[in-house]
C-alpha cells in the first residue's frame, strides 16, 4: 500500500503577543491509501492544527507534510486551493452548507469552482445524493433537513471531485445516536470503497469506526494503535 500522507518532524508555532504557542511538537506520520483513521485528544491537544494542516488551511512552521508526494511547503496560494479542490473532501461538524442554495446546487460547489461542464455537475451531484440516501431531497434547502441529512448533504459535497482523502471534523457533534451511527456507516462503506477518511473525534464509540487511531497530547503523538483497546483511551 502505498502513502497518501507522509509528515516527518512537523511543528507548528502560534505567536500570541509576546508568547509562542507550540500547537504540534515533532510529529511523524505515515497515512497510507485507504485507511480509516480516527484522532482523538483533549481539546488544546494538537488535533485541530493538525487537520488544518493536513487540509492545506494552515502550513507548519518546520518539518515535511507530503500530499501524495507533494511537498506543500513548496505550493503557492493557488496551488493549495487546487489541491484542496481535487484532492481532500472536507466534512465539518457545523455541516458548512449554504443556506439559501439547495441541496443540488451545494453538492454542486466544488464542481463548480474546478470548472466541470454544468450537465456533469448536475448528474455528479444527483448520483451523490442517491448514494447518500437523499435522492428524493434534491431541491429542498439546507433549513428544510434534519442534521442527519445535513451531515449526508455534506458527505456527497466532500465527494464532488472524487478526492482521494475525506478529513472530517468531529461530523458527528451536532448528531443524535441514530443519526451519528449512520454517518458513521456511511464512512465505513467510502472507507471500503477506497476512501482514506482522517476523522477527528472525542467520543470513543466514533473512533471504533475506525481501523487505526492516533491520540495527542500538548501537541505531541503520544498514541498509535489500531482500534483494539480505544474504548479505554477515553473512557
Amino acid at each position: 500500500m502505498s502513502s497518501v500522507i507522509t509528515i516527518k518532524d512537523l511543528n507548528k508555532t502560534y505567536k500570541n503577543g509576546s508568547v509562542e504557542v507550540h500547537a504540534l511538537k515533532d510529529v511523524n506520520l505515515e497515512i497510507q491509501h485507504g485507511e480509516f483513521i480516527a484522532v482523538m485528544g483533549q481539546s488544546g491537544s494538537g488535533k485541530s492544527t493538525l487537520m488544518n494542516i493536513l487540509g492545506c488551511l494552515d502550513r507548519p512552521t518546520s518539518g515535511e507534510y507530503l500530499l501524495e508526494g507533494i511537498n506543500i511547503k513548496d505550493q503557492s496560494q493557488d496551488e493549495l486551493s487546487l489541491i484542496r479542490n481535487k484532492k481532500i473532501g472536507f466534512v465539518f461538524q457545523a455541516f458548512n452548507l449554504i443556506p439559501r442554495t439547495d441541496v443540488l446546487r451545494n453538492v454542486e460547489l466544488p464542481m463548480i469552482y474546478a470548472k466541470q461542464k454544468t450537465s456533469y455537475r448536475r448528474a455528479r451531484a444527483i448520483e451523490l445524493l442517491e448514494k447518500v440516501g437523499l435522492g428524493d431531497r434534491t431541491h429542498h434547502l439546507p433549513n428544510e433537513l434534519s442534521g442527519g441529512q445535513k451531515q449526508r448533504v455534506a458527505i456527497a459535497r466532500a465527494l464532488a471531485n472524487n478526492p482521494p482523502i475525506i478529513l472530517a471534523d468531529e461530523p458527528t457533534g451536532n448528531l443524535d445516536t441514530q443519526s451519528s451511527d449512520e454517518i458513521m456507516e456511511i464512512f465505513r462503506d467510502l472507507n471500503k470503497e477506497g476512501s482514506s477518511i482522517i476523522l477527528v473525534t472525542h467520543e470513543p464509540e466514533i473512533a471504533e469506526y475506525a481501523d487505526r487511531v492516533i491520540v495527542f497530547r500538548d501537541g505531541r503523538l503520544i498514541e498509535d494503535r489500531r482500534k483494539e483497546g480505544v474504548s479505554k483511551l477515553f473512557g
